[in-house]
C-alpha cells in the first residue's frame, strides 16, 4: 500500500509536522528523504531495508556509492542528496560550536564527532582547536591509519595548536572495531599529548573515542 493511502495519522510527513522528527523511527526519516518507493514496496519499507541491509545509519551514512547504487530505486542522484544532507548537519553542529563554549555543549560536540568519526573504516585522529572562551577554531584531521593503530606526533600536534593559536585542544580518535573502551596506548598517548601542549601554555580538556554510534570521553573517566 501507498504511504498516501495510508490514515493521515500514520503517515511520516504529517506525524513530523504534529509531533515533530524526534517521534518518527529511523526508516520514517529515511522514507521522508527517500519521497518514493518503489514497485511493490513503500518508502518506508525501502527505508527499513536500507538500515537491514548497511545495520545502522551511521554505516548507510559512510557506505560508498557502489553499495548505495546496489539498492533498487537509489542511485548517484540520491547518493549525492544523502551525503548533502550529512554535511549540512555536521557544518549545523561545527557553528553550534564555534559559536559557544565547547565545554557547556558537550552534547553537540559528541554529535559533531558520530557524525565525522563514527563510520570509518580505518582509524583516525582529529584535533579540536579551541580559543580561551572554548570555541572551536578549527578541526584537523591529523593522522590516518590502519584499521586497528595510527602513528600520532606529538611535535606535529603542537605545532598544530599554535598556528590556530588555541589555548585548548580537544582529540579525538575512531575505532573501527565497535570497542569504545580506551586501550593503555590511548591512555599514554594523551598524556604525552598533554605534556607536549602544557609545554606552550596549551590546555587539553578532553580525549574522545568514536565507536559507531558510542562515544567515550577521557575527561569523564577521569583519565586527564
Amino acid at each position: 500500500m501507498r504511504i498516501a493511502d495510508w490514515p493521515e495519522d500514520e503517515r511520516p510527513r504529517e506525524r513530523l509536522l504534529k509531533l515533530g522528527a524526534a517521534s518518527l523511527s529511523e526508516a520514517e526519516l529515511l522514507a521522508i528523504f527517500l519521497r518514493t518507493g518503489v514497485a511493490g514496496k513503500s518508502a518506508v519499507e525501502l527505508g527499513r531495508d536500507l538500515l537491514g541491509r548497511f545495520g545502522s545509519l551511521h554505516r548507510l551514512f559512510a557506505a560508498p556509492l557502489d553499495d548505495v547504487a546496489e539498492v533498487r530505486g537509489l542511485g548517484p542522484a540520491k547518493y549525492v542528496q544523502l551525503q548533502a544532507v550529512i554535511e549540512m548537519a555536521r557544518r549545523a553542529l561545527a557553528e553550534q560550536i564555534r559559536d559557544r563554549d565547547a565545554m557547556s555543549s558537550p552534547q553537540a560536540v559528541r554529535d559533531y564527532l558520530r557524525l565525522s568519526l563514527g563510520a570509518r573504516p580505518h582509524e583516525v585522529f582529529v584535533a579540536m582547536f579551541l580559543d580561551a572562551q572554548n570555541r572551536l577554531l578549527g578541526c584537523e584531521e591529523l593522522f590516518r591509519g590502519t584499521l586497528t593503530q595510527t602513528s600520532v606526533y606529538p611535535r606535529e600536534v603542537v605545532k598544530t595548536a599554535l598556528r590556530y593559536n588555541a589555548a585548548g585542544v580537544i582529540f579525538a580518535h575512531n575505532h573501527p572495531s565497535g570497542v569504545a573502551e580506551p586501550s593503555r596506548a590511548d591512555e599514554l598517548l594523551t598524556q604525552t599529548l598533554k605534556q607536549a601542549l602544557s609545554l606552550v601554555e596549551i590546555k587539553t580538556l578532553d580525549h574522545f573515542i568514536v565507536a559507531g554510534s558510542k562515544t567515550i570521553s577521557f575527561a569523564e573517566r577521569g583519565l586527564l
